[in-house]
């Protein structure tokens, strides 16, 4: 299976739309910032940033109807743009859906091809379309196959008719309270999934700025990039061996905590067990640096959180995991997950440390559903397609909508500019060196998240919001 793995890395990074993009001048080997760089003063007024990870959305599949945003070509109201139906033979344009529970569509390398399709932007349904077999992803260890074709994760298990839902779009009907965080905050109309992949190795990126299988976890130069890496198991609980971002801050000693939803699921658990952060987006303890800086007590549950944000005593840098009901996962349901993060956001901005954090709100993948801009080409993994980002601070711009290129590479230079002096994590300077081959904070394509913020402007108010909103108002 591991022969398998890897040559579907090989045929995805072969295939036209990602051909030619690893050429010397999108490669940047610089470990801090870029000659001329200047970091603001002003980012110093960070002192917590939260990163809220959800699962499964594309841009257009939320906010596609945003006002101002680069949201799905319209012309008087009705979408200009269609995708072929091979079941039927016709075209269908992307329309508002008022469901509660989705259902997606695949989304792992092969299918990210195949939706972009040349930069057709086309492929969506077909995929969903296509004879099912376990994904590649899940296939590497036959347990975890059965494990797959049992879950709800499985797409061969939606109910019939329901595969055109990859061209369905929510609006505030549906979102009110993200559609209200768009437009009293920031939201990001080009932010990319890092890698043209799925959910793990997304996460992956999340962390430490790639994705890669390493042959031998002692040592950080043999991982080699891969868009489908190796999952960690019971049998191999830590197998990545290149370096993540806790290795710097914990090396200047910056705080951190992984938040997760419920805990985490039981590593080799049945998949009965529904409860808990599942172990393709609990990835921080597959780390070998992790372990070896003894820092597997910053991995704890979401209710400590709740507890630090209450006292005011919130670590420099947190990531919060959802579990699959909380996830926004096809088919969790749409709003209990926002009603997850709702109560996230109102409790930091209850907090003490509200006046000196700032939230990252994203989706890990664009789940199958449909979007209309084709992804920007930085190196051999990605970007891949687009997905909602959403910035919510007292600093940040009111009702701005930040149209620069931005993947989750942003999210690590930030944390890096304001905590880290700018420090990248770059095997030539970050002194624990790995194979990586470009230090991807630093592409020329990349946008800067300092762009969405005002730290001349007196701290915002709190925009306390309920759990279980009432439906807004239709699209213009």
């Amino acid at each position: 299976m591991r022969k398998k793995i890897f040559e579907l890395s090989v045929i995805v990074l072969s295939l036209p739309f990602l051909a030619g993009i690893n050429s010397p001048q999108n490669l940047k080997t610089s470990g801090s910032p870029q000659a001329g760089y200047v970091i603001p003063e002003g980012i110093h007024k960070i002192k917590h940033i939260v990163i809220i990870m959800q699962e499964n959305r594309s841009f257009d599949s939320y906010f596609g109807t945003f006002p101002g945003a680069d949201g799905i070509p319209m012309k008087d109201g009705k979408p200009t743009v269609a995708v072929p139906d091979p079941k039927t033979g016709k075209l269908v344009e992307p329309y508002h859906d008022p469901n509660d529970r989705n259902f997606g569509g695949p989304h792992n390398a092969v299918n990210a091809f195949a939706d972009i399709n040349n930069g057709k932007m086309d492929g969506f349904i077909a995929q969903v379309e296509k004879p099912k077999k376990t994904p590649k992803s899940h296939g590497a260890r036959s347990r975890k196959a059965r494990r797959f074709r049992k879950s709800r994760f499985n797409p061969n298990l939606r109910p019939a008719g329901s595969y055109l839902d990859v061209m369905g779009y929510h609006d505030a009907r549906e979102i009110p309270n993200y559609w209200t965080y768009a437009q009293d905050f920031v939201l990001q109309d080009h932010m990319f999934e890092p890698i043209a992949s799925w959910s793990f190795p997304s996460h992956l990126f999340l962390v430490s700025a790639w994705s890669a299988n390493s042959s031998d976890p002692s040592n950080p130069m043999s991982s080699k990039s891969a868009l489908d890496p190796r999952d960690r198991t019971a049998d191999d609980p830590t197998p990545f061996a290149w370096t993540d971002l806790t290795y710097l801050l914990n090396t200047h000693g910056v705080s951190w905590a992984c938040y997760l939803d419920h805990g985490a699921a039981k590593l080799g658990g049945r998949r009965k067990e529904r409860t808990g952060v599942p172990i393709i987006w609990n990835i921080l303890p597959g780390f070998v640096d992790v372990h070896q800086d003894h820092q597997l007590k910053n991995i704890r549950e979401l209710t400590d959180f709740y507890a630090a944000a209450k006292i005011g005593n919130l670590p420099a840098v947190s990531w919060i995991l959802p579990d699959g009901k909380d996830s926004e996962h096809p088919p969790a349901l749409v709003s209990t997950g926002q009603a997850y993060v709702t109560s996230i956001i109102n409790t930091i901005m209850k907090s003490p440390d509200w006046n000196s954090t700032a939230i990252f709100l994203t989706w890990d993948d664009w789940g199958g559903f449909y979007d209309h801009v084709v992804p920007p080409k930085v190196d051999p993994l990605g970007y891949g397609l687009r997905v909602p980002g959403i910035v919510i601070s007292p600093y940040a711009k009111q009702g701005y909508i930040d149209h620069q290129t931005l993947s989750f590479d942003a999210y690590l230079k930030f944390i890096e500019d304001d905590f880290l002096n700018g420090q990248r994590i770059d095997p030539k300077t970050d002194g624990r060196p790995d194979s990586r081959p470009d230090v991807r904070e630093n592409a020329p394509e990349l946008g800067n998240l300092i762009q969405d913020f005002d730290f001349s402007q007196t701290p915002r108010q709190l925009v306390i919001l309920p759990l279980y909103p009432p439906p807004g108002a239709a699209s213009k």
